[in-house]
């Protein structure tokens, strides 16, 4: 019998596998959100009880082994030991969020509520410093809080940008390795992310576990930098790609061939009709430490590389097979340029396809189960043949999406494999 890690391996090889594997909650961006992660759970009738939020930043539920058997997925996560907020993920503790869902979150979860009543978070749980992050009244995720100090281009330090970024712990060591035993021992394919190797990614610019962020931390400064600052950014890429080498160095030492896919970037280069970026740009300034990291990765382990961006990338795909990267995600096939037919054909015999089942803006929050099931057979039909897919919706499963929906998907693609 086939494991769920062979068969992501098999797909991995551009091997026809006997299934199409699943993935959800390999990573932050293949996620299910915490209330539909406790939906799913009743809906198959597992043990009840609050439900971990691994990211509290985007409120992503923790998929425990009995969730992941219910829906048949085929991956398991290694994740992080801090979380972006600078806290770990221990000491469990009960919040009630302002639909009532009561869920569980680490120990230095720190809030208050502001006049408004939207719940602010706290860098490192920090109460004394200033707020990183905002839940507004109703919502279902946290907002960065932007705490750009104002610049001063003479004294503009690009080590000011790495202060997240740091030589990883003796802890986190303990802890990838630890949770990279856990997880091969399920028989599924092992997703880790081991942070360190963000490289502009949006999501880490604002520093938020960080007091008191110094250098440049508005995202619309970044941006802006990009084309006024760029020397400042290649030396800031530098400073990480360096970091990130010495982290993978001991990380690989202790996890060796446990570890299946490696989640490198989710820095997104394309919105719905255009990109940030140009071609040109990406390959100046990206290309080069992303090559190094892959190269890195590619010479001393047997991990694939696992790119994540979002909107209408298609130009960008053969620099990123170009720059070492196995497998893209999210596949976002509503965006320009992005139809999966002519993706397949034009890059399916060297790109792996992570994603791309079933869009989450429309068709699976707004549409019926049945429409669900259509798109989801269709893409499998398009994606499937001859390997390098792995199912998985286009981004995370937001808040409030119809639970039937998400059934429907996932009965969809049991569906098709009952047909090969």
């Amino acid at each position: 019998m086939i494991t769920g890690a062979q068969r992501v391996q098999m797909a991995l090889a551009h091997r026809p596998p006997d299934k199409v594997p699943i993935d959800f909650g390999g990573t932050f961006v293949t996620g299910i959100h915490v209330s539909l992660v406790g939906a799913l759970r009743r809906h198959y009738r597992l043990e009840p009880g609050p439900v971990k939020v691994l990211d509290p930043g985007q409120m992503l539920g923790e998929v425990t082994d009995d969730l992941r058997a219910a829906m048949g997925i085929d991956t398991q996560c290694v994740p992080r030991l801090m979380t972006r907020f600078g806290f770990p993920n221990t000491d469990w503790k009960v919040w009630r969020m302002y639909d009532g869902v009561e869920v569980l979150v680490p120990g230095q979860f720190n809030f208050t509520l502001d006049e408004n009543g939207d719940t602010l978070l706290y860098p490192q749980g920090d109460l004394s410093a200033p707020a990183s992050a905002r839940m507004p009244k109703g919502g279902c995720f946290f907002d960065a809080i932007i705490r750009q100090p104002p610049i001063n281009e003479e004294l503009l330090d690009p080590k000011d940008n790495l202060e997240d970024f740091a030589p990883v712990s003796p802890s986190e060591l303990d802890h990838f390795e630890s949770e990279a035993k856990r997880a091969a021992a399920t028989g599924r394919a092992v997703v880790a992310t081991f942070g360190g190797t963000a490289l502009g990614d949006i999501y880490f610019v604002p520093g938020l576990g960080l007091k008191y962020p110094k250098g440049i931390r508005d995202v619309t400064e970044w941006y802006v930098s990009i084309h006024a600052r760029r020397d400042y950014i290649h030396r800031v890429f530098a400073g990480q790609c360096e970091i990130a080498l010495a982290n993978l160095a001991k990380i690989a030492a202790r996890v060796g061939d446990l570890v299946d896919v490696v989640y490198i970037c989710g820095a997104d280069f394309g919105t719905q009709k255009s990109s940030f970026c140009s071609v040109e740009t990406f390959r100046e300034l990206w290309m080069p430490y992303y090559q190094r990291l892959t190269s890195w990765i590619h010479k001393n382990t047997r991990w694939k590389v696992f790119k994540h961006s979002c909107g209408a990338v298609e130009k960008f795909i053969p620099s990123f097979i170009e720059c070492g990267f196995d497998i893209l995600n999210p596949v976002q096939c509503s965006a320009a340029g992005m139809d999966p037919e002519r993706l397949k054909e034009a890059y399916g015999d060297t790109l792996v396809f992570w994603g791309g089942g079933v869009d989450t803006q429309q068709t699976l929050p707004f549409e019926t189960p049945q429409q669900v099931r259509e798109q989801v057979l269709r893409r499998c039909e398009i994606l499937a043949p001859g390997g390098g897919f792995v199912f998985n919706a286009i981004h995370n499963l937001q808040a409030h999406t119809p639970v039937e929906n998400v059934v429907a998907m996932i009965d969809a693609v049991h569906e098709f494999n009952g047909r090969t």
